[in-house]
């Protein structure tokens, strides 16, 4: 690591093939990270046990095929540690410590507590691990003294509570953490196919590197203006998923003519959805060549984590060795 460039950690829960969500709201942005900071990206194997504590056979292949999308995507595990949170102890260990200072109030106020506890019904989520996954998640920042967490707006009160952890570790055993600071990052607008968020639970995801045949037929099934019920009906371009698609793959001319004809009705939906075809399917070629040359060299895949864990590693125990010293343990 670098004395002087920011140090910048984040990760996903392995949830297997990423999405063209995932790629325009994280992993855009990390791979452009990479060039002024030190970046530390991991698999958040043990976060995804706060819900799928009943599926963990499904996570191993999982963290593969996501970690061929972060490399395809433009991670390089040259400039950037690409590791797996569970293969570095020390998270643990820091999580243990900083829960003996947590209260319990903190983590029962978490926006995202309250929020998935409403939303995910189909199992029980009254579970320690799920309360204070916050607690796990400021271990897994600090440990590697990051400066920086890229987060979206909506995110920032997540990373507060973090930063509040971190100032009640300091006041009792000394300053030993800086605090991490929100990276602000304009994540771009992508809808699914369905007209909600792209997700996988929500069936209306397209695949980083899905094939052309996959991607057109999605693309051309994909929801639009739900009020514009004829071709010569005018259209509201601001509502539908492939305009903001467009936003992202064409160009400033060619949004510009979706949006003006959308309007008028110059064009009809399967005119646009063409359009953008012209742009995306070449992207996902590419990008689903760059994923069948890593698939074909599993090892090297494998070796390249293993490395990452190493280097991880080495960081995690220089820090456990200060807090120890820190808290005369």
């Amino acid at each position: 690591m670098s004395a002087t460039r920011p140090i910048v950690v984040s990760g996903m829960r392995p949830t297997g093939r990423l999405h063209l969500g995932h790629l325009h709201g994280a992993l855009a942005n990390w791979v452009s990270l990479q060039n002024s900071n030190d970046c530390f990206f991991f698999s958040a194997d043990w976060h995804a046990l706060t819900t799928n504590y009943d599926r963990t056979e499904e996570l191993k292949q999982a963290e593969r095929d996501m970690f061929v999308d972060f490399v395809a995507a433009g991670i390089d595990p040259q400039r950037s540690t690409l590791f797996t949170q569970s293969q570095v102890k020390e998270h643990a260990e820091l999580n243990l410590l900083l829960g003996m200072i947590t209260p319990l109030g903190w983590l029962e106020r978490s926006p995202s507590y309250k929020e998935m506890r409403e939303n995910i019904t189909d199992r029980d989520l009254a579970m320690y691990g799920f309360l204070g996954y916050p607690v796990l998640m400021t271990a897994d920042i600090i440990i590697y003294r990051a400066t920086r967490v890229p987060v979206g707006a909506d995110q920032v009160s997540h990373l507060e509570l973090c930063r509040e952890i971190v100032r009640k570790f300091n006041f009792h055993y000394g300053n030993v953490f800086p605090e991490p600071q929100p990276l602000l990052t304009e994540a771009a607008k992508v809808v699914g196919t369905d007209g909600r968020k792209m997700s996988k639970s929500y069936g209306n995801s397209i695949d980083l590197g899905e094939s052309v045949a996959s991607t057109t037929q999605k693309i051309m099934g994909a929801v639009t203006d739900p009020q514009r019920k004829r071709r010569q009906d005018p259209g509201n371009p601001e509502v539908c998923g492939i305009f903001y698609l467009h936003k992202i793959y064409s160009d400033a001319e060619t949004v510009g003519w979706v949006d003006t004809n959308c309007r008028s009705a110059g064009i009809g939906c399967v005119d646009c959805k063409k359009k953008l075809l012209e742009r995306l399917g070449p992207e996902q070629e590419k990008m689903q060549a760059r994923r069948e040359a890593l698939l074909a060299r599993p090892q090297d895949v494998e070796e390249l984590v293993q490395l990452g864990n190493a280097k991880a590693r080495a960081v995690a125990q220089r820090t456990m060795a200060d807090v120890r010293a820190a808290m005369k343990l």
